[in-house]
């Protein structure tokens, strides 16, 4: 493991989000990196939800960092492994929540420059800890485009991290066709993170942080609900999508949309759809950022096991106990579990284990 001094000099500007509040598992006797084992196998754990951000991009919009998640932001060290190895967490993916997407189209190419360049900055300073989505411009798809290709061939970045809509309009819109597209062509992983409803601000008023709690996963449900009854997914059947926070709402409800044309037909906008589209959700990816064994199970059974990855949300604690959520929820194998944790990820995001 890398020193405070050695970490802090490699990744200067980085900078992940918290809130006061550790997101970690106790700690390991001597500080140690904890093991993940099922059943006497070593297993390498891979986290795809994990947030940074980049202060010199979020100024270049006019925000400032501690407005970000309040007290607790602190410039990377050696503090952001030593929660990993406590957690038992491997390798992180990172990404950064847009907020850019209201941007000129020459602002929004340089924040996305910066922080690309600076997350395969970080992730080339610890190949074995990190490695992370790109930044795009979808405001722009076809700068988008241009965004994803350098991010992955020049930089080595995984994917993209991208919002569940841009500026109210869903992904399922023809203009963002050539984005899924070049996604598809590469076979690189989505990672689909909601930003709220900021549409349903009055209702969410008062106590619950509601354009959280109920908003984040209203976002993705929307979202994930377009790209099907769109047809977006039929156009892009290799499109590798992974969405946050189990998928919203939608893998908990989903038998509601098999039904709806049938009990409102009228509602047909013409697109005809090749599955059910339940059918469809069994092709995304998911992570686990679910809250008890009961609710990864139910994920597990509508979506199948093999779409689920760990999420943890790191730093921000909602769910700091994400291996153990899996090493502990009953009636999944050894190899269901191995998959959760480790296996499915690496191939989605080309890790080697």
């Amino acid at each position: 493991m890398s020193t405070r001094s050695e970490i802090s000099k490699d990744v200067a500007g980085v900078v992940f989000t918290g809130c006061g509040v550790t997101n970690a598992a106790p700690a390991q006797p001597g500080g140690r990196r904890r093991q993940v084992v099922v059943n006497g196998r070593r297993v390498k754990t891979i986290d795809v939800h994990a947030h940074c951000v980049i202060p010199e991009t979020l100024s270049m919009m006019g925000k400032k960092l501690e407005d970000q998640r309040g007290p607790g932001l602190g410039e990377v060290g050696v503090d952001r492994i030593r929660a990993m190895d406590e957690q038992g967490i491997d390798v992180e993916a990172l990404s950064i929540n847009p907020f850019w997407y209201k941007a000129e189209r020459d602002l929004a190419a340089q924040i996305i420059k910066i922080q690309n360049e600076k997350l395969a900055e970080l992730c080339a300073a610890n190949p074995d800890r990190f490695v992370a989505f790109a930044s795009v411009s979808l405001q722009f798809p076809d700068l988008a485009v241009q965004q994803l290709v350098e991010g992955v061939k020049k930089l080595g970045l995984r994917g993209a991290a991208v919002g569940a809509g841009v500026a109210g309009e869903a992904f399922s819109e023809p203009k963002f066709h050539p984005f899924w597209a070049k996604a598809e062509e590469l076979g690189v992983l989505i990672f689909i993170h909601p930003q709220g409803t900021p549409e349903l601000a009055k209702k969410f008023k008062g106590n619950g942080w509601l354009a959280n709690t109920i908003g984040n996963p209203l976002d993705t449900t929307i979202a994930l609900s377009h790209l099907i009854f769109e047809g977006t997914l039929d156009r892009f059947p290799g499109l590798k999508i992974c969405s946050a926070h189990g998928g919203g709402y939608l893998p908990s409800y989903g038998p509601r949309s098999d039904n709806c044309l049938r009990v409102a037909p009228e509602m047909d906008t013409g697109v005809k759809l090749k599955k059910h589209p339940t059918e469809y959700l069994r092709q995304m990816y998911y992570d686990t950022l679910v809250f008890t064994s009961e609710a990864l199970r139910h994920l597990a059974v509508e979506v199948g096991v093999s779409q689920l990855v760990i999420g943890t949300d790191h730093p921000i604690p909602w769910q700091s106990q994400s291996v153990d959520h899996i090493l502990n929820a009953p009636g999944f194998s050894d190899d269901e579990r191995i998959a959760m944790l480790s296996e499915t990820a690496a191939k989605l995001l080309g890790i080697k284990l």
